[in-house]
């Protein structure tokens, strides 16, 4: 598991992609599998710098279950209602990261907490290169 308290600043972003690609890379991890999550990676932490009330830091934790991905992203705004956001009018530069993260996930959730902010839950099943370590190293 790692887990990551970063600063709500838009440099946090490829830090993070950075450090996690690097890691599915070490176990092997598919690179196809690893793009699409570092772009749901990218699209739900850019959408806490930039959505999110204003806040000293938000938390990035991913988890790896055997082939299963778990990633979440927490903040400390006043959360959001997923089903509310408008999809983009065509054309649009903006307003698709709902609907990246929807596309590339195996699951997503969105939950508000009572003590305010957002977690988006983000799960991606893993496939791994022909004789990467990823799956020995997971079950022993």
């Amino acid at each position: 598991m790692i887990a990551l308290r970063l600063p709500r600043d838009a440099a946090s972003v490829p830090l993070i992609r950075q450090m996690l690609d690097g890691t599915l890379r070490s176990l092997g991890v598919d690179e196809q599998i690893r793009d699409d999550i570092e772009l749901m990676l990218s699209e739900a932490c850019s959408n806490v710098v930039r959505h999110a009330q204003p806040s000293d830091d938000y938390t990035v934790s991913v988890t790896v279950y055997d082939d299963l991905c778990v990633i979440k992203v927490i903040d400390t705004g006043g959360g959001f209602d997923a089903a509310a956001v408008r999809e983009p009018s065509p054309g649009s530069e903006h307003g698709r990261g709902l609907q990246i993260m929807r596309a590339l996930a195996d699951d997503v959730r969105f939950t508000n907490r009572r003590e305010n902010g957002a977690v988006v839950c983000l799960e991606k099943r893993l496939r791994f290169a022909p004789g990467a370590a990823g799956p020995h190293f997971m079950t022993t």
